[in-house]
């Protein structure tokens, strides 16, 4: 049994309201070969693409998964309200919906993409049918701070207590810890996102564009809400290159066709030390163990 220190952590409701999909003056977005296109992007309730999908499948340029929810709220002409909605939320949080036709009807958070500060949320198919643009969406913020006592070499980040006991997680005798992933991707082409300053809230995207390497590592047939691990990475604090380092992610919103861009990962884990050792299971996917976690 992996310890945590659960007792610990405050659990606070943070509240945000779906936002709307937006246009810009000039529609096309340009791929690194020179074509343009006009595609759908963040933002909205997305009918038909949720965690377990392709993400690589639809026409689309950064689409989010079921919905996307940001707290417009200002105080002090700073926009700290959806700080805290990104920063605390956690994957695997429960979300409730306080207004609307849908209101009462509960679903969990999936992800956050940086950039636009969003966070997501999947429902069950009839909830999304009756939700509307401007619902507000309240989530029991639960997991920030959570840590491995007996790995203090491991960073855990943005993951509900209940969310990582359901993954099978395995202690090594080399005192390394067994994650299960989908796959490994090499720190090379991570794109947007490196850098940031914290790995609290936001994404950062895995490129697709160099087909060696997507066949290489079998990239094809990524899915949202895939674990994934990176390699030569660490995102302790920023997201850096990190030889021997390894970073496990969760695949947040789909592909992309701007250049720098792709899946976007939201940081699960980090050890700049590389004491996390990835292990290859085509179930390491948000469904699976939200099926195993208490039901809503």
């Amino acid at each position: 049994m992996i310890i945590t220190n659960t007792e610990q952590l405050v659990c606070q409701s943070v509240i945000g309201e779906i936002t709307s999909p937006q246009g810009g003056i000039n529609p096309y977005r340009i791929n690194p070969d020179g074509h343009s296109d006009v595609y759908p992007g963040v933002g909205g309730i997305t009918y038909n693409l949720r965690i377990g999908d392709l993400a690589g499948e639809k026409f689309g340029d950064h689409v989010e998964p079921a919905v996307s929810i940001s707290n417009f709220t200002q105080i002090q002409g700073q926009p700290g309200p959806n700080r805290a909605l990104n920063q605390f939320s956690c994957v695997g949080n429960l979300a409730r919906v306080v207004s609307g036709d849908a209101k009462g009807e509960t679903g969990r958070v999936t992800g956050k993409h940086g950039g636009i500060e969003h966070v997501l949320v999947d429902f069950s198919p009839e909830v999304l049918e009756r939700l509307t643009i401007g619902d507000k969406i309240q989530i029991k913020a639960f997991g920030c701070g959570l840590n491995l006592p007996d790995f203090p070499g491991i960073k855990v980040l943005n993951l509900d207590p209940a969310l990582l006991a359901a993954i099978p997680l395995k202690k090594l005798k080399n005192g390394r810890l067994e994650v299960p992933v989908t796959h490994t991707v090499p720190a090379k082409i991570m794109g947007s996102g490196i850098g940031a300053s914290h790995s609290h809230s936001g994404d950062y995207d895995i490129q697709m564009f160099d087909a060696v390497i997507v066949k290489e590592y079998g990239l094809e047939d990524l899915r949202l809400g895939d674990f994934v691990a990176i390699l030569d990475a660490d995102a302790t604090y920023g997201r850096i290159y990190k030889t021997g380092g390894v970073v496990i992610g969760i695949v947040a919103h789909a592909s992309c066709v701007l250049a720098g861009h792709g899946p976007g990962v939201m940081i699960a884990m980090s050890s700049k030390d590389g004491l996390l050792a990835p292990k290859i299971s085509a179930k390491a996917n948000l469904t699976t163990y939200f099926a195993k976690m208490p039901k809503i």
